[in-house]
């Protein structure tokens, strides 16, 4: 249904404080005036708006535990949805971290209208869009709001690209797409002259949608700002999504609606796999273990009915487990250079590494997807990362993410949106997996993807990977123009980079390891998920547990050490190569695929606030992966500080 030219707001308005007593007293009745004086939390996680429990839930009851993850646990089941709010305010980078839908719709379900916050993530506020809650970054809206103003829809507009306003006044993606669908809106034509290009945007324009009815795919040249529909070659999706988008997607089209080009639509059974191994007496008082299950089914009864490729779960001499994580698979199997790849997780850019255009995306961009084939992009800049020189031994790539991560450019929000470029001769001289870990970790910058152009190393891998011939994969690669532009670059010398820890409660928290104190123990040592899980670091857990074996050390006493791995062709290769034997040796817990402990669903996870972990995940948000604290590092520092017992690098063993 069409929004009106203006909007009232007739609720109350909740600020997100950090002060804990400010924030309680307002879920408990009294209204707050505003005050630009009183610091408002900064970096709020979609884990923190639907931790990964209330995930299980897809409808409207999301709407009972929005904000139950939030820090400091003073948001309780039905606070938001009982407060009688219709506006949320918080500080910078609102939205950041998973690309789950559940987030906003959790919020617009309680009676939420409108967000504000400083800035704003890319994925949060697409999604926002798609379901009709409105976003701002404007604070001069709440004297205006609290005065009862109705506020022109244009407020919310202004500074959207063409495609997102008529979404906006559309009230959602769907209704938007069945007027597109039906000739009476459609994007605007893209005008823009022959220019240099960037990576990005010569495969976005390669593969932009002149003409939906005829099927017209292709323009010359783009530009940042450009709005666009463009084709994707994959569209993949996982449990925790795929039933929602399923409800949408019959919902919008019909109980008889079938997904156009069902063979580049995949789905993974890889986030839950291991979730009745860790999941608390309490949610399973809820009832949340049979609600969960019942995502696996919905998604194996919607792959059946519509024809899709499903990867589903195995069982080995480790033991059951997924036939791999989704990111794993997509550059294992299914990505080329080139390709637009779009899934509904926001590590969906790691196949970045391929030379693809690969990024995240909520259910109702999957669901529409699914029917018209393409997704809906406003051309990013881009933001070019030079590499130079090369790692020193115990460094790996996940201390040069957490090293960029750390700069100001990130933390303070300017990344948000862009995509980061990764050249030069330091990113060439990385190994395929590694250069994985790079483009994965874009997104923990706000970032909207990261690529790395293909060259003759990404030829050999799918050449003998998947047996293509190597003139049909050269065919595919694309290279940016010389004289692009970009809206940023940074020069690391590879050289001179140290290993790196990021602090608990945000990636962003980078520090070089060397400036932590030896003395912090540890409690769970997680090598795995799709950052920490590939080959590459199997190699680095298997070079520092080797040296302990050799000594006779084993993992420290009070430490359990867990390896996982990230498909089952990675867990054949660390079989051929003895690290099997290596790591039980060592007193690891080896684990078949799965999500896992990354997003606190299978081994590996805090059980108590004061555990400390440190891990190879990509994201240590409050909560993200239980309840205690959480380090990141690279498979080397995790290796080492599990035979050590604190966080150490490799030199230590």
């Amino acid at each position: 249904m069409a929004r009106e030219d203006s909007v009232r707001f007739p609720g109350r308005t909740l600020f997100l404080t950090e002060d804990p007593g400010l924030l309680s007293q307002q879920l408990q009745g009294a209204d707050l005036a505003w005050d630009p004086e009183h610091p408002l939390i900064d970096n709020i996680s979609t884990d923190e708006i639907t931790p990964g429990w209330v995930c299980y839930y897809y409808d409207e009851t999301l709407a009972e535990y929005c904000l139950v993850g939030l820090r400091g646990n003073r948001v309780q089941r039905n606070d938001v949805k009982s407060g009688g709010f219709s506006v949320i305010v918080s500080g910078r980078s609102k939205g950041c971290g998973s690309s789950r839908e559940t987030a906003p719709y959790s919020e617009l379900k309680s009676g939420v209208q409108l967000v504000i916050a400083r800035n704003i993530e890319k994925i949060y506020s697409q999604n926002a869009q798609n379901i009709g809650l409105l976003t701002s970054t404007d604070f001069g809206l709440i004297p205006r709001i609290a005065r009862g103003e109705s506020i022109p829809l244009e407020e919310f507009t202004r500074g959207l690209d063409p495609i997102s306003v008529d979404i906006v006044r559309a009230g959602g993606l769907f209704e938007y797409s069945k007027l597109r669908m039906a000739g009476e809106r459609s994007p605007p034509t893209i005008t823009t002259a022959a220019r240099p290009m960037t990576l990005t945007e010569k495969i976005l324009a390669a593969h932009a949608v002149v003409d939906l009815k005829n099927d017209r795919i292709g323009v010359s040249a783009l530009t940042p700002g450009d709005a666009l529909f463009v084709r994707a070659d994959v569209r993949f999706s996982h449990e925790y999504v795929t039933p929602m988008a399923d409800a949408l997607f019959r919902g919008a089209f019909g109980d008889d609606a079938r997904v156009t080009d069902p063979a580049s639509v995949y789905t993974f059974r890889d986030h839950l796999t291991f979730l009745d191994d860790v999941m608390s007496e309490a949610h399973k008082k809820m009832g949340l273990k049979e609600v969960a299950h019942r995502l696996a089914v919905v998604q194996e009864d919607f792959s059946r009915a519509q024809g899709v490729k499903h990867y589903g779960e195995v069982q080995n001499k480790v033991g059951r487990g997924s036939q791999a994580i989704c990111h794993n698979a997509v550059i294992e199997d299914i990505a080329l250079p080139g390709q637009v790849v779009t899934g509904t997780d926001s590590h969906t850019c790691m196949a970045g590494a391929l030379g693809c255009f690969a990024f995240g995306v909520g259910s109702t961009d999957m669901a529409n997807a699914w029917f018209t084939r393409d997704v809906r992009v406003r051309v990013p800049e881009s933001v070019l990362v030079h590499l130079t020189g090369a790692l020193r031994p115990g460094v790996s790539a996940k201390d040069v993410m957490l090293h960029l991560l750390s700069q100001e450019y990130f933390k303070d929000g300017r990344g948000i949106g862009k995509v980061l470029e990764f050249a030069g001769p330091g990113t060439r001289g990385l190994a395929l997996d590694e250069r994985a870990t790079l483009t994965n970790m874009s997104v923990e910058a706000g970032g909207f993807t990261g690529i790395i152009e293909a060259d003759e190393l990404v030829v050999d891998y799918l050449v003998h990977k998947r047996g293509l011939a190597a003139a049909e994969v050269r065919a595919c690669l694309v290279q940016a123009d010389a004289g692009a532009t970009y809206a940023h670059r940074f020069d690391v010398d590879l050289d001179l980079l140290g290993a790196m820890v990021a602090t608990p409660g945000d990636p962003r928290n980078g520090v070089a390891l060397s400036s932590l104190p030896d003395t912090i123990k540890i409690d769970v040592a997680y090598g795995g998920s799709c950052t920490g899980g590939k080959k590459a670091d199997m190699d680095m857990y298997a070079s520092v547990l080797s040296r302990a074996v050799a000594q006779g050390r084993t993992v420290a006493p009070g430490v359990r050490l867990f390896i996982q791995f990230g498909s089952q062709d990675i867990r054949e290769y660390a079989e051929a190569k003895g690290y099997i034997e290596v790591f039980q040796r060592a007193g690891a817990e080896l684990i078949n695929p799965s999500c896992g402990a990354c997003i606190k669903a299978g081994p590996g996870v805090s059980e108590r606030a004061d555990e400390v972990t440190v891990s190879a995940i990509n994201r240590n948000f409050p909560g993200r992966s239980g309840p205690g604290q959480v380090y990141l590092a690279s498979p080397y520092v995790i290796a080492a500080s599990a035979i050590v017992g604190r966080i150490v690098g490799p030199d230590a063993v």
